[in-house]
């Protein structure tokens, strides 16, 4: 991890990181109600991507008041439990004519799947459709890994983290990744879909951090980090994009504690983290390594 530990501090020496996104550049996560009425999404894609086109054609439960994250990724995520059905989009925007994305994706059966866009996500897909959908790089969901509010306001966060670096390795991906936009060349690259953990004989209880740090170092320990896209810039975490209007982050009694990300992380063991085993593809499907092979 020695090339990331320098990542790390080439960020933190010049300010640009590692940081949350939070209010730009993550998504919104609405749950609807079995009640909530759909509408089509039009896919500015052409032919090739009628797959998502007509998933997307079916309608999709979409609250009047629904608002994409700020940036120019436009991500958005809507659930609806009774049906157990996610949407997502990249690039979504809603015009007089209704609303349009440029990516994204719609998985039926969330809580049987395995956690990526397949063949199985929707109904009507051939053996070779699905595994490119999605609003990150890697097929991965983008509300996968993303740290909720409520999650912060109980004080703990009960699965693993979604991470996003400056590059990730051309050619080559890891599970659970069914896909990436890595370019870097070097061999001591870090391929999308890695999964990382902190040491699990750091005692966290020890070490003077933040609550915010400690929430998050905890989580790295017990479940991991998983490489999920790049940013081409800076280091990222993930954290649920609130309601336009609303900063529950920021401020003197925020869920930042009052502080910039790139103050608080510092606090985080980042010499600690360590690669567990690649399970390295080209192309999809990429599925888990049998137990016991290498």
């Amino acid at each position: 991890m020695t090339v990331f530990d320098q990542r790390i501090a080439a960020e933190e020496q010049s300010g640009i990181g590692p940081w949350i996104n939070e209010t730009e550049y993550s998504t919104p996560l609405y749950v609807v109600g079995a009640g909530q009425p759909k509408v089509a999404v039009r896919l500015t894609q052409g032919p090739w991507a009628a797959d998502l086109k007509n998933a997307f054609a079916e309608g999709v439960p979409i609250p009047a008041y629904a608002v994409p994250a700020v940036g120019t990724d436009g991500q958005m995520t809507i659930y609806q439990p009774s049906s157990n059905t996610l949407w997502e989009f990249w690039r979504a925007v809603k015009t007089e004519s209704g609303w349009q994305a440029t990516w994204g994706g719609a998985m039926q059966d969330v809580s049987e799947s395995p956690g990526y866009y397949t063949d199985t996500s929707w109904p009507g897909l051939t053996p070779t459709q699905g595994w490119n959908w999605g609003a990150t790089a890697t097929s991965l969901p983008v509300i996968a890994g993303t740290i909720r509010i409520a999650e912060l306001r109980a004080g703990h966060i009960e699965h693993a983290l979604a991470m996003d670096i400056p590059n990730a390795c051309a050619h080559a991906f890891s599970f659970p990744a069914q896909r990436s936009d890595g370019t870097e060349e070097n061999a001591n690259c870090l391929p999308e879909g890695a999964h990382l953990r902190l040491n699990p004989s750091l005692d966290l209880a020890s070490m003077s951090m933040s609550p915010i740090t400690r929430m998050l170092a905890e989580a790295a320990q017990r479940y991991g980090i998983v490489v999920r896209d790049r940013t081409n810039r800076e280091v990222n975490f993930y954290a649920e994009t609130p309601t336009p209007g609303e900063n529950p982050y920021t401020g003197p009694n925020g869920l930042f504690d009052g502080l910039k990300p790139w103050v608080f992380l510092h606090e985080f063991p980042w010499n600690q983290l360590q690669l567990l085993q690649l399970h390295l593809c080209s192309s999809a499907p990429c599925l888990e390594a049998p137990a016991g092979s290498s």
